[in-house]
């Protein structure tokens, strides 16, 4: 394998809910979700039906022909989005296989509805902001301005501008007559679980509007119900809705998929031949993310997160109110929340690791809680125990760890 991560000594083999099982038959509570991915939890029942029932059906065919599939996932997509409240002009989706490809397809649309309205090539230029994460491949890459991922790789594609994020002032300098688009995460997740205000996305909205430029949300991290609604902007008002919205992560629960929504406008700028996909809109991934887009649109479902994320909050005040000098702050909707430390999170992603719960960070020294939407409220506690167990052996004396409830529970999970 090419070393391009590092990784901890657990293998894992299988998983169920919100629990996952190395090698050695220690069982995990997974507190990432694959990323943000496994929103339905692992091996869901239905999903692992419908995977078998259509292998045997239809696996590919190829975006030459039709297939039953592709029209309907498209078509639920665009129905659950306007049943929301969100995107008021959404009206068609490329799907494709990733989060990256689906920005890919948002950039490119974007460069090609400049040059619809600007044919002598001016009108080119992307805004992405600061902290955001967009991909990996090269052109979400020109829109991740982290010097880290990008100086191995440089130069990035030309026509790239950064911004600061919720930075009304600078908006009408940073988004000109030359920008064709901006790419904004409404909740930025790889970046610390920055959360946009409201006031800055109008702006930026009207910005755009006034040059003649696509607003384009990346929701692929905080979308899909995980902030308790279908996506994260619809609790905006429709004057700060976007052109283009991208999603992938739990669009597929675990399969890679990804999409690209896009008003009526955008798509009547797109021709045949100008972008394609071997592989996107394949029937077993499309029929696998119709299923997870109806459970996930579930109003039920929605009202659970936000019910979730009291619950993690309440354990956040608690641990805040024990580590007051390393807990800073806890940002976040839903159930994507960012717990802001003044140390390396990465003693205690090892400490919570070894007593059983799997946790990820972000942005700088920020702990993020990315779990299953179907989460329990008592593997909330579980958790959150061991966690406040990790920070206590990370940041106080031995003697405060033994014979605790956290302990306990570790102890029960292997």
């Amino acid at each position: 394998m090419v070393p391009t991560y590092v990784r901890p000594p657990p293998v894992f083999e299988q998983g169920e809910g919100c629990w996952i099982w190395d090698v050695e038959n220690r069982r995990y509570l997974d507190f990432t979700a694959g990323i943000a991915v496994n929103a339905l939890g692992h091996c869901d029942p239905e999903m692992s039906k419908i995977l078998y029932q259509q292998s045997q059906t239809l696996v590919h065919s190829s975006n030459l022909y039709h297939n039953p599939w592709t029209g309907a996932l498209s078509q639920l997509l665009v129905e659950k989005t306007k049943e929301a409240g969100g995107m008021k002009d959404v009206g068609k989706a490329f799907i494709c296989n990733s989060g990256s490809e689906a920005n890919e397809a948002a950039i490119k649309f974007a460069r090609k509805y400049g040059k619809t309205v600007q044919p002598d090539g001016s009108k080119y230029e992307l805004v992405s902001f600061h902290n955001s994460f967009h991909g990996r491949t090269m052109g979400s890459l020109s829109a991740t301005p982290n010097p880290k991922y990008q100086k191995p790789f440089a130069p990035m594609l030309p026509g790239f501008k950064y911004g600061t994020y919720n930075d009304i002032a600078g908006i009408n300098d940073l988004v000109t007559e030359a920008t064709c688009g901006v790419i904004i995460e409404p909740i930025q997740g790889e970046g610390g679980v920055n959360v946009a205000n409201p006031e800055f996305l109008v702006a930026l909205r009207k910005r755009c509007t006034e040059v003649g430029a696509v607003l384009i949300y990346d929701e692929i991290q905080c979308g899909l119900s995980r902030t308790g609604q279908m996506w994260a902007h619809c609790a905006l008002p429709a004057e700060a809705h976007p052109d283009i919205l991208t999603t992938a992560k739990a669009l597929g629960n675990g399969f890679p998929i990804g999409a690209t929504l896009v008003t009526d406008d955008v798509s009547s700028r797109i021709a045949t031949g100008d972008h394609g996909t071997t592989f996107g809109g394949n029937p077993l991934g499309c029929r696998v993310a119709h299923y997870i887009v109806n459970r996930l649109s579930d109003p039920e479902l929605q009202t659970g997160v936000i019910q979730k994320e009291a619950r993690f909050r309440q354990h956040m005040v608690r641990i805040h109110e024990r580590f007051p000098n390393i807990v800073k702050e806890v940002r976040g909707r839903g159930l994507i929340l960012g717990m802001q430390l003044s140390a390396d999170p990465t003693p205690i992603v090892t400490a919570a690791r070894e007593r059983g719960l799997l946790i990820i960070t972000c942005g700088t020294n920020t702990l993020r809680f990315v779990p299953p939407l179907i989460i329990s409220e008592d593997e909330i506690d579980q958790g959150m125990h061991i966690l406040e167990e990790a920070m206590s052996a990370v940041f106080e004396q031995p003697g405060h760890v033994e014979g605790t409830d956290g302990q306990q529970e570790m102890r029960a999970t292997r």
